[in-house]
């Protein structure tokens, strides 16, 4: 009885590796690369194996742990980069269509204007008679020579500092080295 138990045992081992070669090679010839090198480039890094689909560009992270390995895509700035750009040309789209829809709130109003506004406070009365709305001017003070005068000495001031500030720089660079 031994004898058939254990020709038995030989034959199921037999039996198991044949089948594991067959259908190892049955694999094989399923994952065969397309082209010369192979759809993935694989590079070895300390946690696994670095992997970069030839076909897309995409690179993933493979590792080992219990269940045996996985491949984890690596985030692509790119991609990320693509997408904002995108979005930002889809918002310039948007705004020159409403750049040239017009403005939605003219400079130019049709109503006419309240003859006074509620929130303002009164002004006093004897700064100035009142002048009719066609007469209406907008008179900007320009300054004066003095005020002209004090403005060029301040900046001529200013120069000099500035002047006297990087000079001194200079020496300080120019002896230390």
């Amino acid at each position: 009885m031994k004898p058939a138990k254990s020709s038995t045992t030989s034959w199921c081992a037999a039996a198991i590796v044949v089948v594991t070669m067959v259908s190892g090679g049955l694999v094989a010839a399923q994952s065969a690369p397309d082209g010369d090198n192979g759809r993935y480039s694989m590079t070895p890094i300390p946690d696994g194996v670095l992997r970069l689909d030839t076909r897309t560009g995409a690179v993933s992270t493979c590792t080992r742990n219990d269940a045996g390995w996985a491949c984890y895509a690596v985030p692509d700035e790119r991609s990320a980069l693509d997408a904002e750009i995108g979005r930002l040309q889809a918002e310039v789209e948007r705004l020159k269509g409403q750049f040239a829809a017009g403005p939605t709130v003219s400079g130019k109003i049709d109503e006419a204007l309240p003859k006074s506004d509620p929130l303002k406070k009164p002004e006093p009365q004897a700064r100035e008679p009142k002048v009719a709305e066609g007469e209406r001017k907008l008179e900007i003070p320009l300054p004066s020579d003095q005020d002209l005068d004090r403005a060029m000495s301040f900046l001529e001031k200013a120069w000099r500092r500035l002047i006297d500030m990087a000079n001194r720089v200079q020496k300080d660079v120019s002896g230390k080295i």
